[in-house]
């Protein structure tokens, strides 16, 4: 009974720990949340920081706007109403520390040990002269509990003056710029009356990050015409950025603004909730994950709003945009590398008794993550190269693993080896290409590889998947565009897809290929 005992406890262990690895090396959810949010929230970011609960007092510095007083343009921006955007904001007709005491002793009631950061929110808070800028700043600076200032801005109303003060504030406090970009599109830019170039702002972002000035970025999504594409094109812009944080908006159609107008006159397309939520999981999919996402939502006043009435529900859509990242099973940042899909693929696809194949042990890593997926299966892997299986058994060893089997043999040898196995294996995986760190000379070529993937078609079971990740710079692509051929003739009996995560056609990219279902 205990020897019994005993072994099932050890299983037990052994399968614990193989969830534990599974949850820390591919999903990797936890990294910037406190919350199982799967995206960097600000909490997280603030209690990292500053240990403590962290809000921003949202106040109105009674600030106007380059683009409404005629100095780039006139009459704002269409969407802006006559706050400025700073609708929960301070009344202006107030000073600033009332304002801000207003705010906090609300606060305090239910978090007594709370730090703040001041957030010049309506307008353009950096449109001023630098002294006026310096005694407003600094008077809430100078408040019991203030540990920082978040100043929102135009790219275009900051000058090299204000910039050098910023840059010497910053040394003192925890400062944040927020940008005002909304779209990357200069059609749209010039719909809503922006006013400035994309260049513009580039070049800002640039400067303020010269200065070591944490940068947060506005964008709206829905914005008249653009289509989802263009939405994901500004969040693959911003990538190239060195910002630090990002706001992610909806567009809402508030009233007595020429927003409205327009939208009266052309009834153009207004997102609807789940069009929303399907866009910002995109964009977070797409999006660097160690960018911190300060807003996902827009909480416009219900009595101003016209439409899109959805968006009252703040929470409700929070949750939504939460359950469709778990229904994806993703995370932000999952599209910038490919291994997150191939690993997706084996999860989805494998249970803990079946067995599995690494056609490319390379240095271990996707042989350790499936022989943890299979800790009552077993996983074969191949590799030619005796470094490559060195490098594997001792990264195995070191883990503790063995339910693997190590094959030092290309993966055309399948049939030598596995012949026992036919309609028996659920997962096979591929990473074609050179080994990791090791000669470049040695490379897989097309044809081992589809001689392999001949036999590979013939092991799998009716629900097994085979997956290839494809990387075209060893041989100009000839592999890659060879198996693609190999491909077009077995189409008419299995599926065949394509995974890219960017348009950059030297960049890996995932094929999977999975029987057709017969009737």
């Amino acid at each position: 009974m205990s020897i019994n005992f005993i072994s099932i406890l050890t299983k037990y262990n052994y399968c614990l720990k193989s969830v534990i690895i599974l949850i820390g090396d591919f999903m990797n959810l936890f990294k910037y949340t406190l919350d199982n949010k799967r995206y960097h929230t600000l909490n997280y970011e603030y209690k990292k920081k500053f240990g403590c609960k962290v809000f921003k007092v949202s106040l109105n510095g009674n600030f106007t706007c380059p683009n409404i007083d005629g100095t780039v343009g006139y009459g704002g921006c269409i969407y802006c109403s006559k706050n400025g955007s700073g609708e929960f904001a301070g009344d202006k007709t107030k000073d600033l520390v009332t304002q801000f005491n207003e705010v906090k002793n609300i606060l305090e009631k239910k978090w007594p040990n709370s730090k703040y950061i001041g957030y010049f929110q309506a307008n353009t808070n950096t449109y001023a002269p630098l002294k006026v800028l310096k005694e407003k700043y600094e008077t809430i600076l100078k408040l019991p509990n203030v540990i920082g200032l978040s100043i929102s801005t135009r790219p275009d109303a900051i000058s090299d003056e204000v910039l050098d003060y910023l840059a010497d504030l910053n040394k003192k406090t925890f400062l944040t710029i927020e940008l005002g970009l909304q779209t990357i599109h200069p059609t749209t830019s010039k719909l809503i009356n922006r006013c400035h170039t994309l260049e513009c702002f580039d070049n800002m972002v640039k400067k303020l990050h010269s200065r070591k000035i944490n940068t947060v970025v506005h964008i709206i999504n829905g914005l008249p015409f653009e289509t989802k594409e263009m939405m994901l094109d500004t969040i693959r812009h911003l990538n190239k950025l060195p910002i630090d944080g990002i706001k992610i908006h909806m567009l809402h159609i508030l009233k007595n603004t020429p927003l409205e107008t327009f939208y009266k006159k052309t009834k153009f397309h207004v997102l609807k909730k789940e069009e929303y939520v399907d866009i910002v999981c995109d964009q977070l999919e797409l999006l660097k994950d160690n960018i911190v996402i300060h807003r996902i939502t827009g909480d416009p006043k219900s009595e101003d709003l016209v439409e899109p009435e959805w968006l009252v529900k703040k929470f409700g859509v929070l949750n939504e945009i939460d359950k469709e990242l778990e229904k994806r099973n993703t995370f932000q940042g999952f599209n910038i590398s490919v291994l997150n899909m191939v690993r997706k693929l084996a999860i989805q696809t494998v249970k803990s008794k079946d067995l599995v194949i690494d056609a490319t042990a390379g240095n271990g890593n996707d042989t350790l993550f499936l022989a943890n997926l299979v800790p009552y299966g077993k996983v074969f892997a191949f590799d030619i190269q005796k470094e490559a299986i060195h490098n594997t058994k001792k990264l195995l060893n070191k883990n503790n693993v063995n339910n693997v089997i190590l094959y030092n043999h290309s993966h055309d040898k399948f049939n030598l080896f596995l012949k026992d196995y036919q309609n028996r294996i659920s997962f096979i995986v591929y990473n074609l290409g050179y080994l990791p760190r090791g000669n470049e000379q040695i490379t897989t070529n097309y044809k081992t590889t589809i001689n392999s993937l001949r036999q590979a078609l013939n092991l799998i079971n009716k629900k097994g998947v085979i997956v290839l990740t494809i990387y075209t710079g060893h041989d100009n692509g000839l592999e890659s565009q060879k198996i693609k051929e190999y491909l077009e003739t077995i189409k008419d009996e299995y599926n065949i897809f394509e995974f890219h995560n960017t348009c950059d056609v030297k960049s890996p990219y995932v094929i999977y290929i999975k029987q057709k279902k017969t009737v």
